[in-house]
């Protein structure tokens, strides 16, 4: 009897260390998720209190995801080698430190360099979470609802940023979007180092490939340049950069597949699920993190909200994905599959951007807004844990690390693609149609329609794709 009083207290005891550890890997990817969207309300408000351009402006989102994209692949590896647990708490301290930086910028290029050094912090602390989550739940079940939990914490993170972003703006100013983070960031980081278990790695002397680190960080920091700056530069400048970004890409993998100790094992991409789910998350992650940028301009430009409203436009996002991520997603993924958890998803999310392509000039949130909104939303929640699982479950024990890197890196990429692309759409049009003598007002919103439709477009094409690439191996 005492044995067995032993065992389940031990038992317990486990399970408690693996889901506190689970809700201190949640909190710092919120802090970093947040990060990506909060900034997107308040856009205004910096460019008139530090005085920058249009196209400079641009720089605010891009000097964070530039080496936040680039740096994610290396840091899931380096987690892998040098232990994921100091990775993780490692990037906490930067990203808190450069949040506190970035919120008392009082200067263009302070806040810039800010921003870059944010993007470093995060790229260390998301690179390493989802193989800790994989390494703390083994059995597909717990691995099942733990997934669901991070995945709504960051999707519903996401969503949430714009609220806050319009609330903190409107309520205080924008160097509060900054400074929120150091309460979350030390918190996290106390948390971190009393409940996550530490962990050795594999050693900084096996596999430190550090001639390959510098190829694919400067292909990938330059594959998210080449992208989030399309629409400010030549395109003989851009069409000489992609054509660098893919030399280098080809170097890393010739590097990769003739040195001793590679820094990203190839035989990685022969994983069908590994491969085909990081290709449908960018086309994915471009549809949504498009409607997020868009879809807030749209409320602010041509409904004439403010940040705050659009910001409360925004929060019903959040709560549907919270509630049917934790609710559902690790059930229906469990009866149904993740496979056809995922098509239906990526079905929604079409329907819900096709809505979106009609959205008039003189709308109306409750019927031309708010219902493709929680389409989305449905369909985000009901994809992404049914993605993130497949695309975990082609990777092995020691690749877990460089797989999230890897997973997080194609999030970065179809982020940036989406905002570049359908940016670029609407403007075009709305540039066009202004010369041709329709109203501004009309003009962006026929613009802003156009984004949309192209955003359904790449969402079906995720579908397709996931349709044929991830259907599973009949038994």
């Amino acid at each position: 009897m005492t044995a067995l009083i032993k065992s389940r207290t031990g038992t317990a005891r486990r399970t408690y260390s693996r889901w506190a550890s689970l809700v201190v890997l949640c909190a710092g990817t919120l802090m970093t998720i947040l990060d990506g969207n909060i900034v997107t309300v308040a856009m205004p408000a910096i460019q008139n209190d530090l005085g920058f351009s249009g196209p400079g402006l641009a720089w605010v989102v891009n000097a964070y995801l530039i080496p936040f994209g680039g740096l994610l692949l290396l840091a899931g590896r380096l987690g892998d080698l040098i232990g994921r647990r100091r990775m993780f708490t490692a990037g906490l301290a930067v990203f808190t430190a450069a949040s506190v930086l970035c919120g008392v910028a009082d200067g263009r290029a302070t806040l810039v360099a800010a921003r870059a050094l944010q993007g470093v912090g995060g790229a260390m602390t998301s690179a390493v979470v989802l193989g800790m989550l994989v390494s703390l739940f083994p059995e597909p079940r717990e691995q099942a609802r733990a997934i669901a939990v991070f995945s709504a914490v960051g999707a519903a993170g996401g969503a949430l940023g714009t609220f806050l972003g319009g609330a903190l703006t409107e309520a205080l100013n924008w160097h509060w979007i900054f400074l929120i983070n150091l309460p979350i960031g030390v918190a996290s980081w106390l948390a971190a180092l009393r409940v996550l278990a530490p962990d050795r790695g594999a050693g900084s002397g096996r596999g430190a490939d550090y001639p390959g680190a510098a190829l694919i960080t400067g292909a990938l920091m330059l594959t998210v340049y080449v992208i989030v700056g399309s629409g400010d530069r030549d395109p003989a400048a851009g069409a000489l950069l992609a054509a660098l970004a893919l030399a280098l890409f080809a170097a890393f993998a010739f590097r990769q597949a003739r040195t001793a100790r590679p820094l990203l094992r190839l035989r990685l991409f022969r994983s069908r699920m590994l491969t085909g789910a990081n290709a449908v998350q960018i086309l994915m992650i471009a549809t949504m993190y498009g409607f997020q940028f868009i879809g807030a301009l749209y409320l602010q430009r041509v409904l004439g909200y403010g940040e705050l409203l659009t910001g409360t436009a925004f929060l019903p996002a959040p709560i549907a994905i919270g509630v049917l991520m934790l609710g559902l997603s690790a059930r229906t993924i469990g009866r149904f599959g993740a496979h056809r958890v995922l098509l239906g998803g990526l079905a929604l999310i079409v329907a819900g951007m096709a809505l979106l392509g009609r959205a008039p000039v003189d709308g109306v949130y409750v019927t031309d807004v708010l219902p493709p909104l929680l389409l989305l939303s449905a369909g985000f929640a009901a994809a992404m844990p049914a993605l993130t699982g497949l695309a975990m479950s082609g990777a092995r024990e020691e690749d877990a690390g460089l797989a999230s890197g890897l997973f997080n890196t194609t999030q970065v990429v179809g982020g940036s693609l989406g905002l570049a692309v359908l940016t670029v759409l609407a403007a075009t049009r709305t540039e066009r149609l202004v010369d041709g003598g329709t109203a501004q007002v009309a003009a962006t919103a026929d613009g802003y329609r156009l984004a949309f439709l192209v955003g359904a477009g790449i969402a079906a094409g995720a579908l397709a794709l996931a349709a044929t690439v991830l259907r599973p191996a009949r038994a």
